[in-house]
């Protein structure tokens, strides 16, 4: 996004390295995102690492786009430092293990200074921010036989402290301590923290932003994965998953279990990593995603006659193409359905051509009208491109008559020449006489 380093000693810089182009990419991300709450989980290297202050930058860009943004830090990196440099053992560096008195001590001095660390990049990039004491926690008691002492658990967030300086438009820096009934300082660790918090608001996002290109499966970052996939992973074959990957991959679970959408694994050491992960198709880390799409299931023999009758109607304002009973039957592997309380609502077919495995057809799309404006379209079409991509296609096909710019400027398809088409496709098209327009997109 940026021509060239930003340090955030000069804060007006940044309006200057920001291509046009960049903006343009960026801004039909903004109806989607803006009034939304996105969780950061910055680890304590991140905060120690030399690209700290272009991240803050980029954190300083979402704010100015009406995202609203909360801070939750961790501490392992500079609480072993402190360790080092003090000559003082500590118990555990992450807030998993126990933690003694004096691994509290040095780890209240390590949070006190990456706040202020990161209190300072805001400032310098004008945002107003707060550190909160919103995180109130218990002991989490002994475990196996074993005194964990100081290690916290959260009890609750104060949802309604974080909401109001939200919509003071105060940027919330929460620290990986909690406060017990007495009042005393607990040791919490911060991804667990991140999914907790994000729960309580009802955040839109997770993004852990660590000192790892992403989640890493049999030896590669995979950039995708939902939630139930990566939950079975783990339970039946966590040796694929590195090991420095297992504990973001658990705690993503832990959020999506508890109503997060989405959770991002991204290199915090990469110069506008955070924002080429948001604002861009691709991403450059891993997504872990809920799976939205459980209201759509593949139809059986038994929806044959209701897609005949759903469709009708589009069918004679020429708006599918004609299919019998007898054809919707002969490919009835092809279609998937919308239902809401067990009725169909809406439907779309996906086609695999057998001559090109690196292409497939979305197609037959319709919902009723009573759910125009709703998202079915586009839930339907991006479930039909998640199902492709898992079957090795890289480019969707899609042919339309009418709905043509649905497809173009809601779905991202372009449009493009005929002769795409595989063949025995082509042929078809050709003897159809319906000339509808052909657009593809890259999946």
């Amino acid at each position: 996004m940026s021509n060239g380093p930003v340090t955030p000693a000069n804060p007006a810089s940044t309006a200057t390295t920001i291509k046009p182009t960049d903006l343009r990419g960026i801004l039909k991300y903004v109806p989607r995102f803006q009034g939304q709450i996105f969780v950061l989980a910055i680890d304590g290297s991140i905060v120690a690492d030399e690209n700290f202050g272009n991240l803050l930058v980029d954190v300083a860009v979402l704010r100015s786009l009406g995202i609203k943004v909360v801070l939750v830090h961790g501490i392992g990196h500079q609480l072993v430092d402190l360790s080092e440099t003090r000559k003082i053992p500590i118990s555990n560096a992450d807030g998993t293990g126990v933690t003694d008195t004096a691994t509290l001590d040095l780890a209240i001095r390590a949070s006190s200074r990456v706040s202020h660390l990161i209190l300072e990049g805001l400032t310098q990039n004008t945002l107003k921010c707060a550190i909160t004491n919103s995180v109130r926690a218990l002991p989490t008691g002994i475990l196996k036989g074993v005194d964990q002492q100081f290690t916290g658990k959260v009890d609750r967030i104060d949802k309604e402290f974080i909401t109001h300086l939200l919509n003071a438009d105060i940027l919330p820096i929460i620290q990986p301590i909690g406060y017990g009934p007495d009042a005393r300082s607990l040791r919490i660790n911060s991804d667990l923290l991140a999914a907790e918090v994000a729960e309580s608001l009802g955040a839109s996002k997770v993004i852990y932003l660590t000192p790892h290109p992403g989640l890493e499966i049999n030896g590669e970052i995979k950039r995708d994965i939902s939630v139930d996939t990566l939950r079975a992973l783990l339970k039946e074959h966590p040796e694929q998953l590195n090991e420095l990957s297992r504990s973001k991959a658990m705690h993503a679970i832990r959020a999506i279990e508890t109503g997060v959408p989405r959770v991002h694994i991204v290199d915090g050491r990469t110069f506008d990593g955070l924002i080429n992960e948001i604002f861009s198709s691709e991403g450059v880390g891993s997504l872990i995603y809920a799976n939205d799409y459980q209201q759509i299931r593949k139809a059986t023999k038994r929806d044959v006659r209701f897609l005949y009758n759903l469709t009708r109607n589009a069918v004679k304002r020429e708006e599918l193409r004609h299919r019998t009973q007898q054809a919707i039957e002969k490919n009835i592997d092809q279609f998937y359905v919308y239902e809401i309380d067990e009725n169909i609502i809406a439907c779309v077919t996906l086609y695999f051509y057998p001559d090109k495995p690196q292409l497939a057809e979305v197609g037959s799309l319709y919902v009723l009208p009573f759910y125009h404006n709703r998202g079915v379209g586009r839930k339907m079409v991006d479930f039909a491109s998640m199902r492709a991509k898992e079957k090795g296609v890289t480019t969707l096909v899609a042919l339309s008559t009418q709905s043509y710019s649905f497809f173009t400027s809601v779905l991202g398809f372009q449009e493009t020449e005929k002769s795409v088409l595989p063949d025995a496709r082509l042929k078809s098209y050709e003897e159809s006489g319906r000339n509808p327009k052909v657009m593809i997109k890259t999946l």
